[in-house]
């Protein structure tokens, strides 16, 4: 399988914060003359949750699920210079440099699971991808999912991959299944959960996992007082996912007998 290529572009336009997500991601114009969904470095999650967007969007779409294309954003501080909303304004200089884009999808409506479409098979690998990064941020009460042209797309992993906000044992983490996916708002649906684990298993070999976690920048896996280095980072994301990608009958039969 082909290895993503990220391109990287220049915000030139704030448009309009969107106050729904906690982190205040705003819409932004670039200069390819394309709207994107900027992720902040400077928000709370921090860094952290860019890489978790990256790896976890990057997977999805491996699988054959539909994200919107993941860019590099580099972020001036002019905009925190004329930005007069002091909450944004402190935001905005926090997150001057290299930050994570979304391709805006406009027009798409928030995934409700009483109307929008959501295919068995693409239901079951939304939910075994999910438990394998232990993204505990797709429940009724909050879907990160979209409908866009009648079609379901896969949006904000920032909460996902929780195990690097402590680093102290990852490997137990890596080796746990994980409950909380009884929760999952596309489990009804997920009636497909075999087929859908050979495609993962197929999709996802170690070397697109290296390949997709090699696309990290440096910049996003470097913290102030954290004597780790990014490459040690590199290599235990690359386990983890591996070793949960290894354990995916167990999550399989988790997921089913949730259902």
């Amino acid at each position: 399988m082909k290895t993503p290529d990220i391109r990287t572009v220049n915000v030139t336009r704030y448009v309009t914060p969107l106050r729904e997500g906690g982190s205040l991601p705003a819409i932004v114009e670039a200069d390819d003359d394309f709207p994107y969904v900027l992720k902040f470095r400077g928000a709370g999650q921090g860094t952290k949750a860019l890489v978790a967007e990256l790896i976890c969007g990057e997977l999805a779409r491996a699988i054959g699920l539909r994200v919107p294309e993941l860019v590099f954003m580099e972020l001036d501080n002019s905009f925190a210079q004329t930005e007069p909303d002091e909450e944004i304004q402190d935001l905005l200089r926090f997150s001057v440099g290299l930050n994570l884009g979304l391709h805006y999808l406009s027009g798409a409506i928030t995934y409700d699971p009483l109307v929008s479409v959501a295919e068995p098979l693409e239901a079951s690998k939304v939910v075994l991808l999910d438990s394998i990064i232990t993204n505990i941020d797709r429940t009724h009460r909050n879907t990160n999912l979209l409908n866009w042209k009648k079609e379901l797309w896969l949006i904000d992993h920032g909460a996902a991959l929780y195990f690097h906000h402590s680093w102290n044992g990852w490997e137990a983490s890596a080796a746990r299944t994980f409950p909380m996916i009884k929760d999952h708002v596309l489990l009804a649906k997920a009636s497909q959960l075999t087929e859908a684990a050979a495609v993962i298993k197929e999709a996802l070999t170690p070397d697109f996992v290296s390949a997709v976690v090699d696309l990290v920048p440096d910049d996003f896996l470097t913290e102030e007082g954290n004597p780790v280095s990014p490459a040690e980072k590199r290599a235990v994301y690359k386990t983890y996912l591996n070793t949960r990608i290894a354990n995916l009958e167990a999550l399989r039969k988790e997921a089913e007998d949730a259902r």
